[in-house]
């Protein structure tokens, strides 16, 4: 059965123009990766889920922030690994230093038999549009194409 996720872009508009938040992925194996690291909160649903009513729970479990308003529908991309992504946008302010991540548990080291406990995000950042293209991953940057359109945003220069 193909994998299926949903996930929130939040935008806002500041003195330094037009800025998504991003999340950067928590544990070991991302701890020193940055460009083509970065991604939108998003997580896996089965079909018995809707996918906005995930993109929600998801944002929530990454971020710990409650999501207020009706979301901006972004569209779907199929990832490289054949994992279905629908996306959606939210304009809002949130302070990233009181971003809470729930927590997931690994072998670490590989092979110590040693269980660790890691958050699922580490960090979240608002970045201008041309430095998120370069910190999301690749199959994800369309998405910033679809906000920029669906939101009637203006574009960046270029």
């Amino acid at each position: 059965m193909m994998k299926r996720s949903a996930g929130i872009l939040p935008y806002r508009r500041s003195s330094k123009g037009l800025q998504v938040l991003l999340v950067h992925p928590g544990g070991p194996f991302w701890q020193s990766r940055d460009l083509g690291a970065w991604s939108i909160a998003k997580g896996e649903y089965d079909p018995s889920e809707e996918p906005e009513a995930a993109a929600r729970r998801e944002f929530t479990e990454e971020t710990g922030w409650e999501l207020k308003g009706p979301l901006l529908k972004l569209g779907e991309l199929r990832q490289r690994g054949g994992k279905l992504i629908t996306a959606f946008a939210l304009e809002g302010d949130f302070d990233t230093a009181t971003l809470r991540s729930n927590l997931f548990d690994m072998e670490w080291p590989p092979r110590s038999g040693r269980v660790q406990l890691f958050a699922e995000v580490d960090r979240g950042e608002w970045l201008d549009l041309a430095l998120a293209r370069d910190k999301l991953v690749v199959g994800q940057r369309p998405f910033l194409d679809s906000l920029v359109t669906s939101a009637q945003l203006p574009r960046p220069p270029v």
